[in-house]
């Protein structure tokens, strides 16, 4: 069953739940409602006549007092207390009103709902006297009048019950309706994310928490197309850069086997074949550490150490390539700090990044570390043309070479490294130079110690 059905079903459900119970409540406090309302009409029309009784002296004249009570709807019965019999005008049934002189005779306490064998009534006696006689004046109303009027507001509010029952249904359809169409909709969305038609994905114009979980629909789509499109260009690029050193290897291989190089020219092409072997061999790796940390838990072993320590260990690591391509290192520590990293994976990390400020350096690469509020930052400067403002978006991304890059993956290690650090890293250009920023959380020790 699909869900605005549900929905409805369930609300119609309650709806009907509450409405009987409310009109079985209603019709119950009805009757009660009715009956004490009687009672106290009766009461008042007993009074009336009483005064009427004692000004006109009607109870001497009993014709004309019977035509008059003959005319109402209630029944009548008047009881002599000295001679205690039934006196007339009485019009209330013979064995009713013997069974309340009884009760009078007996002291019984009479008024409000009244049950005989001929059926129950609503009474209400006064007692009143004339000048010889005292007398008690009972008016009584069959119960089957109230119940009459009981039912027919009964139907009356059946009526409109089914009334409000039709348009709340008709209503809560609508609002349903209103509910579950955007959900439909964004149902239809996400099979199109499912069959990985990302780009295909639209807005709904949904609004509240469907809008936000659209906005996140929209996000989600949007990240897998990118994503998509990244490995996409990530195997067209890991082929380009595996098929060129493969090429190499293979044209000196079948030159040398077929006798085309020769002597000195065979050694240059066994040279080759070596290196590219070598740079192969490195490509392969990147890749499959790439791979490990995107997928593998345990390849990550976090221990604390100082911001220092890392520093000095990356300086000591390049400082060969710095003197090979005759580059400056210069260290600058603002404050000592302790960071909670893998040490090999974070050393790599900063290697690739020094690395490749050495290579666009003129001269110098500075290699800094101090705190930014609760974070610790390693930055790395050089003084070379900066990063071009084409690759600066996708610096990070696999096989993304600039001028004089080697494979390509060196940053994107960096970055992967960087955020299984729970990290960040990011570029920029300054007056000097390119600028690499590395931020890790300070240990919660040292944070507590400096505070």
């Amino acid at each position: 069953m699909k869900l605005l059905y549900q929905l409805n079903a369930a609300f119609t459900a309650l709806l009907v739940i509450i409405m009987s119970a409310t009109a079985f409540f209603v019709y119950t406090l009805l009757f009660d409602i009715l009956v004490e309302e009687e009672r106290k009409e009766l009461n008042l029309k007993g009074q009336l006549l009483v005064n009427i009784i004692n000004e006109e002296n009607y109870f001497a004249r009993n014709e004309q007092f019977a035509r008059l009570i003959q005319d109402n709807e209630f029944q009548l019965m008047f009881y002599d207390i000295q001679n205690e019999q039934i006196v007339q005008p009485t019009t209330l049934e013979r064995d009713v009103a013997q069974q309340i002189a009884g009760d009078i005779q007996s002291n019984v306490g009479l008024g409000g709902l009244y049950e005989s064998e001929e059926g129950d009534f609503v009474i209400s006696p006064l007692t009143y006297q004339t000048r010889s006689q005292k007398y008690v004046m009972v008016l009584a109303t069959p119960i089957e009048q109230l119940r009459s009027l009981q039912a027919l507001f009964a139907g009356r509010m059946a009526f409109v019950f089914l009334i409000g029952i039709a348009v709340a249904i008709a209503f809560s359809y609508l609002l349903t309706k209103r509910f579950v169409t955007p959900l439909t909709k964004l149902k239809k969305e996400l099979k199109k994310i499912e069959k990985r038609q990302f780009t295909a994905v639209e807005k709904i114009g949904a609004s509240g928490e469907i809008g936000e979980v659209e906005q996140t629909v929209m996000d989600m789509a949007q990240e897998l197309e990118r994503y998509i499109r990244t490995q996409k260009q990530f195997f067209q690029n890991a082929s380009h850069e595996l098929k060129t050193p493969l090429m190499s290897i293979q044209g000196y291989a079948e030159g040398i086997r077929d006798g085309i190089f020769t002597e000195d020219s065979a050694d240059r092409g066994l040279t080759v074949i070596v290196n590219e072997s070598e740079r192969l061999k490195k490509i392969v790796n990147e890749i499959i550490l790439l791979a490990k940390l995107d997928s593998e838990e345990d390849l990550y072993h976090p221990t604390i150490m100082t911001n220092v320590e890392l520093l000095q260990r990356t300086e000591e690591r390049v400082v060969p390539v710095a003197n090979e391509k005759g580059i400056s290192l210069l260290l600058r520590v603002d404050e000592e700090l302790s960071l909670s990293v893998d040490e090999e994976k974070l050393l790599q990390a900063l290697m690739n990044v020094v690395t490749n400020g050495i290579r666009h350096a003129t001269t110098y690469v500075e290699l800094s570390t101090f705190r930014r509020k609760e974070w610790i930052v390693f930055q790395i400067q050089d003084d070379g043309d900066g990063i071009s403002e084409d690759v600066m978006h996708q610096l990070f991304h696999r096989f993304m070479k600039g001028k004089d890059g080697e494979t390509g993956l060196g940053l994107a290690i960096s970055r992967a490294i960087v955020e299984r650090s729970q990290g960040r890293i990011e570029a920029f250009n300054n007056k000097e130079g390119a600028v690499f920023q590395l931020s890790f959380p300070i240990v919660k020790e040292e944070r507590s110690r400096t505070e």
